[in-house]
């Protein structure tokens, strides 16, 4: 998606690490004009799947996720990161790993927010090493809910997270994929 790269070439950094900071737009401070347009794309790109759920997890997720859900008209559910009362414990949980913060935690959904009958749609801001995705994939499965694919705003390319799941035989739309970055560049994948 163009106007996704352009904003990531003029507004994003990259850090030490493989960091790429996209703060003042995507997961900070948020675009809202281009967080619309991120959610249409999302539904043009799965509008034929007859979404019932997108599944996210918090907290970068959720916005790239109600934007699209307003094109859908579906709810958006959210995974919590560790153990929350307020949720109880008829959960379905998942063990996910966190590139960006280098440590492991549990993500839990209610039972009583996805079952057999959902079609499920994952979205989130990005995809590194696939932990996040493979651990809401878990989480949908144990639902036994139907995946219908997983929408990412950025793909780190060069990282293994989206062989994981195409390999998976998982279908993943991102909407810029970024092939290599360097204190002073970053690259597109032509088809991303």
């Amino acid at each position: 998606m163009k106007l996704l790269e352009e904003k990531i070439l003029s507004c994003g950094t990259v850090l030490p690490g493989n960091i790429l900071k996209v703060d003042s737009f995507l997961n900070h401070q948020l675009d809202v004009t281009l967080l619309n347009e991120l959610g249409k794309e999302f539904h043009r790109l799965f509008s034929s799947y007859n979404i019932t759920k997108i599944l996210t997890v918090e907290a970068s997720g959720i916005a790239i996720a109600c934007f699209a859900a307003q094109y859908f008209d579906v709810p958006v559910v959210f995974a919590k990161k560790g153990h929350h009362k307020n949720i109880g414990t008829d959960c379905y949980t998942a063990e996910v790993f966190s590139f960006t913060k280098g440590t492991s935690y549990t993500v839990a959904v209610s039972r009583k927010y996805l079952s057999s009958d959902d079609t499920i749609l994952i979205i989130d801001d990005f995809l590194a090493n696939g932990q996040a995705a493979l651990g809401l994939k878990k989480i949908v499965e144990d639902a036994g809910a139907s995946l219908a694919g997983v929408g990412i705003a950025i793909e780190k390319g060069f990282q293994d997270g989206g062989k994981k799941l195409r390999d998976a035989g998982v279908n993943v739309k991102s909407l810029a994929i970024v092939d290599s970055m360097t204190d002073d560049s970053i690259s597109f994948r032509e088809d991303g």
